[in-house]
């Protein structure tokens, strides 16, 4: 299955504010329900047991209502693990309406919108940087830039979450319309797995544009999710 790389509708900037706000809905049904919530988390908790670490600070990256990133503090605050958050998004509109904290015990600073590929913040700002569903937005050029802005501004880690590219995965996104009940989500999502990446293509990309001191391990879970950890060396 080659990758097709096409735009998605809620890129397009003409969606309404309901619409957005509709398919950002669909999105958190989504990563809560299939795997996308459990592999960030997972990818923390990796972080936490090889650094000793129990406090991170998190920038995500494309966060949307930042659900994602918000539901890992619940489910790793448990274990000890805390994060504080911040959410960037290149758009106001795909942002949470209010400021504050997010509700899980950590605080969060919503509203920084600015472009994924030329982060604005000084290298070393935060321990973690984080990306959901925003990989496969990218060509190999922009996702290798993306990288290494990612790995500028971390401390410990780049995590990415993403969809897997698959005949199956395609399958059963054709027949997700009944769970998505929202047809701009849906036909985004037969969009975004077509333009996803497999692991190899992933890896060949961290590997071109890192030197061997920067080591990256991959993990493919539940349901069509990869979750790559990009280590800082």
């Amino acid at each position: 299955m080659q990758r097709v790389n096409e735009d998605e509708i809620l890129d397009s900037g003409e969606c309404s504010a309901e619409e957005i706000q509709g398919v950002l809905t669909v999105l958190g049904r989504i990563n809560r329900w299939f795997g996308g919530v459990a592999t960030t988390r997972k990818m923390v908790e990796r972080v936490a047991e090889a650094s000793g670490a129990r406090h991170f600070s998190l920038l995500e990256v494309a966060a949307g209502l930042g659900e994602v990133p918000e539901r890992v503090c619940a489910e790793v605050a448990p274990r000890g693990i805390t994060l504080d958050l911040t959410l960037l998004d290149r758009a106001q509109s795909h942002l949470p309406s209010r400021n504050g904290a997010n509700g899980h015990g950590a605080g969060a600073r919503h509203g920084i919108v600015a472009d994924a590929l030329s982060l604005p913040f000084a290298d070393g700002a935060f321990d973690l940087v984080s990306c959901s569903l925003f990989a496969h937005h990218l060509n190999s050029q922009q996702l290798a830039q993306f990288a290494r802005e990612g790995l500028r501004v971390s401390r410990r880690a780049l995590l990415i979450n993403d969809l897997i590219r698959d005949p199956l995965h395609l399958a059963l996104a054709y027949a997700s319309y009944p769970l998505m009940r929202n047809r701009v989500a849906w036909l985004d999502g037969l969009t975004s797995v077509r333009r996803s990446y497999v692991p190899d293509e992933i890896l060949a990309v961290l590997a071109s544009t890192f030197s061997a001191e920067v080591r990256a391990e991959i993990s493919c879970n539940y349901l069509y999710r990869m979750g790559v950890i990009v280590w800082k060396p």
